[in-house]
């Protein structure tokens, strides 16, 4: 038998007016993302806003369905847009936010694992920048999330 560890770095501001413009542009996208959201049985609107190579932001939000649990997160909505509408582009980050938001919203572990896959699959790690409650949390890889993900090969 053998013992490992795993750490990882990730930065915690304790306001979002110390990220860069470009992290704050992004949640705040991702927070108008909220108010597209359809969730009239959990009250929890999420949005996510990516930001890809040459500068294009998408967004996309949580979208909840009586036969649940069909309805689905803002992330990989988010994702599989990406994925079908503009494939082969990179996404370099992407923010998440809440409503409400009683701290930095982190995702789901499907979320977790489709995000993986995504920065898998783009050979590029994607920066995520999560946020709530005035206050945000950066990871610099997507991987970091999920550090035991499910895969085929």
């Amino acid at each position: 038998m053998e013992t490992k560890k795993h750490c990882f770095d990730f930065r915690q501001y304790r306001t979002q007016q110390e990220l860069p413009e470009q992290e704050r542009l992004l949640i705040g996208k991702a927070a108008e993302a909220c108010g597209s959201a359809y969730a009239p049985y959990s009250g929890f609107r999420v949005g996510a806003a990516a930001l890809l190579d040459d500068g294009e932001i998408l967004c996309a939000s949580n979208q909840e369905s009586e036969v649940f649990p069909s309805g689905m997160c803002a992330e990989r909505s988010l994702l599989y847009y990406v994925q079908a509408n503009r494939p082969g582009r990179t996404i370099r980050t992407m923010a998440i936010a809440s409503a409400p938001s009683p701290r930095e919203f982190t995702p789901c572990g499907a979320c977790r694992q489709v995000i993986a896959d995504a920065e898998k699959r783009q050979q590029a790690p994607i920066r995520i920048v999560m946020s709530g409650a005035g206050r945000a949390i950066v990871i610099e890889e997507a991987k970091l999330l999920l550090p035991f993900t499910f895969e085929l090969e």
